[in-house]
């Protein structure tokens, strides 16, 4: 099995979760679902949403298939306006690179985060494993649980 930061929290956590190996380009959640043989919409990605005002960026979790939708999501975290991160912006304030960037590997640096209430429809999803190749399967009230997520309709 793969270890890294990700894992090890998962462990120490005693959540239950399996790691797979990706190619290590970046692959969409349509490429990343047909190789795993598994629906799309359990294919959950993170995107980082700068705030306007002082405060950390939002990680939103959601499905692969889908775009933010930052009208949705300003609402549920009660911010008066967000932005969508440049890759840029998302790799230098994550320290992790686009296509690796997992809510479990910045869980103590103060992002909050937002899934999707999609992720309730299914008993896993997959997430990045916190770096690119790597992709973690779990069950989506323990990703929730684990970051204190909120849990809203945010994509569209």
């Amino acid at each position: 099995m793969l270890v890294n930061n990700v894992t090890r929290l998962l462990e120490a956590h005693n959540i239950p979760f399996t790691v797979f190996k990706l190619p290590v380009e970046k692959l969409g959640a349509s490429e990343t679902a047909a190789f795993f043989g598994v629906n799309p919409e359990q294919v959950f990605k993170t995107i980082v949403i700068l705030r306007i005002s002082k405060g950390k960026p939002i990680l939103a979790i959601i499905p692969g298939l889908y775009e933010v939708d930052l009208k949705k999501l300003t609402k549920s975290v009660g911010d008066k306006k967000l932005h969508l991160a440049t890759q840029r912006e998302a790799e230098e304030v994550t320290g992790l690179q686009v296509g690796g960037i997992s809510p479990p590997a910045l869980i103590n640096r103060g992002f909050q985060c937002v899934v999707d209430e999609s992720a309730l429809i299914f008993d896993t999803i997959h997430i990045s494993g916190g770096q690119r190749g790597l992709n973690i399967r779990l069950a989506p009230n323990d990703l929730i649980t684990l970051t204190k997520a909120l849990v809203a309709d945010i994509s569209g």
